[in-house]
């Protein structure tokens, strides 16, 4: 029989513990209610719609001038071409055209112009400031009332993986859709860990993508692979797992060093489009109807997935509940970066890749473009205020920069990740950014010292700071960072990841600035 593991806080936990060592049934033991939550599961799709509106059906197209209707906005700015190197809008590689708006926000001046000079200040005033910019005109909000998540254990394996006898678990959680039933949703979790460990032990979740779809696209990509490689260096390399490194995989890695890991897959509760805004969970919380400005986009939406997955993580007995982490590459790395930033439960972050959306700077000319995370391929990533951005407004205008982003991260330990713009076959190339994201961390470092921590432990300058070289880790602070020779992947990181953060979740490391 299916156990159900219902979603709760991780202080709510004693009753399952008592009942565990209690030697209470199998059954009983497995049923976790959390205290606000009924017994009930989602409610069926076919009882009570007669009188509700069926979801839309737009394309991102429809959906994106819906949006640009909404904020009045007639046309906006072409992004980069990133590919065909002939184009009249390739991508901007030259360094001395790439800041046009040098000038970034103060982290730590308050929008009334306010100096944060303690601790007490950044928490109780300029954190929810730039908290409310991200979410207005960047990321988007969460609904307050998002609907709450059940749990259910679905099946346990005994394997092993890389020479490593482990304990696998594959979860569902269940959205309550007792509000529009005709939207369903749910979260699929998978959690491994050791299973001769000797107690709980620390968790990587990472964002992972639904490799079916993911091979039925590279059909396509097969077919302009050739000229990519002409036109833009790396880009044929760009979906190496890990290009640039020999090893074992990120999973036996994480398992030889003592960690369990967990797999979600962002894209089953909220599609990587526009067309889906009117379903997944964004879908669901609006009854199907499409977002307004101010709503949240997919990587705020895949990124409170991973809160709902830590729900559950911080409930499991194997887990050590205080030291979980979240990574992904990407897109995906934008998502991780928002998680970390928005949810302070999450204990570390391993940022792979992210570019614009993540961790390089909005305010930067220099491969992807503001332009292209509001043109119809990416602009469902963020909120409909951002459209703004591409015009009328431009970057320069943005209340926040993503070194703010990183700022709220602060003062847990944050990896940030990426590949070689050239050098070899492998290279990453340009366009995720890598210069834009190592100014992002060095604007950022003020925020780690004011809390406590050492951050890279360079000067702040962030338009003078030289990046290291090639495969040198900056992880003498709680603030990290690693270029490999390889391509867009981060594969090559863990090792140097896995070192440092083990320094920092044991407390080990001279990560204070005291």
């Amino acid at each position: 029989m299916r156990r159900l593991i219902h979603q709760r806080r991780a202080e709510d936990c004693a009753p399952y513990q008592r009942m565990k060592s209690r030697n209470y049934p199998p059954l009983a033991v497995a049923i976790l209610t959390a205290a606000s939550l009924s017994h009930a599961r989602p409610a069926n799709a076919s009882s009570g719609t007669a009188n509700l509106p069926p979801p839309k059906t737009w394309t991102a197209r429809q959906d994106h001038q819906n949006m640009m209707e909404q904020l009045g906005i007639k046309t906006l700015r072409p992004g980069a071409e990133g590919m065909n190197r002939r184009a009249a809008n390739y991508q901007n590689t030259d360094e001395a055209k790439a800041n046009p708006y040098p000038d970034l926000p103060d982290p730590l001046t308050l929008n009334d112009g306010g100096k944060v000079t303690t601790p007490q200040m950044w928490w109780t005033q300029r954190r929810p400031e730039i908290v409310e910019g991200f979410e207005r005109e960047v990321y988007g909000r969460v609904p307050r009332d998002a609907p709450k998540v059940t749990w259910e254990l679905i099946s346990t394996s005994h394997t092993n993986n890389g020479g490593i006898a482990v304990v696998t678990k594959k979860l569902a959680g269940h959205v309550d859709n007792s509000s529009y039933p005709l939207i369903s949703v749910t979260i699929p979790l998978t959690l491994t860990t050791p299973a001769n460990a000797s107690g709980p032990v620390p968790v990587m979740l990472h964002f992972g993508f639904d490799w079916s779809r993911f091979f039925r696209a590279m059909n396509r990509f097969r077919r302009t692979n050739r000229a990519a490689r002409r036109n833009r260096p790396g880009a044929g390399n760009g979906f190496r797992r890990f290009a640039g490194f020999a090893g074992p995989n990120w999973e036996q890695l994480v398992l030889s060093n003592g960690w369990g890991y967990a797999v979600i897959i962002p894209t089953d509760y909220q599609a990587d489009n526009g067309a889906g805004l009117t379903r997944g969970i964004i879908g669901l919380c609006n009854k199907g109807q499409p977002r307004k400005p101010d709503d949240w986009g997919a990587l705020r939406a895949w990124a409170w997935g991973a809160s709902r997955a830590l729900d559950y993580l911080q409930t499991d007995p194997a887990v050590d509940g205080k030291r979980i982490g979240i990574e992904g590459l990407s897109r995906f790395g934008k998502a991780a970066l928002v998680t970390m930033a928005f949810d302070q439960r999450f204990a570390i972050g391993l940022i792979g890749s992210s570019g614009k959306g993540g961790a390089a700077l909005f305010r930067r000319h220099f491969g992807e473009e503001v332009e292209n995370l509001t043109g119809t391929g990416e602009y469902h990533w963020m909120a409909g205020n951002f459209l703004k951005y591409g015009g009328p407004l431009t970057p320069g205008d943005l209340p926040v920069d993503s070194h703010e982003l990183i700022a709220l991260c602060a003062p847990r330990p944050v990896f940030i990740s990426y590949g070689a713009t050239s050098g070899s076959p492998r290279a990453e190339g340009t366009w995720v950014d890598q210069h834009g994201s190592f100014m992002a961390a060095v604007a950022a470092q003020p925020v780690y010292r004011l809390l406590g921590k050492n951050a890279l432990g360079i000067h702040d300058s962030y338009l003078t700071a030289k990046m290291p070289p090639i495969n040198v880790a900056l992880t003498r602070g709680a603030l990290a960072w690693r270029q490999h020779n390889g391509g867009h992947a981060d594969g090559p990181n863990w090792p140097a990841f896995l070192k440092w953060a083990d320094r920092c979740l044991d407390g080990t490391a001279r990560l204070s600035s005291r």
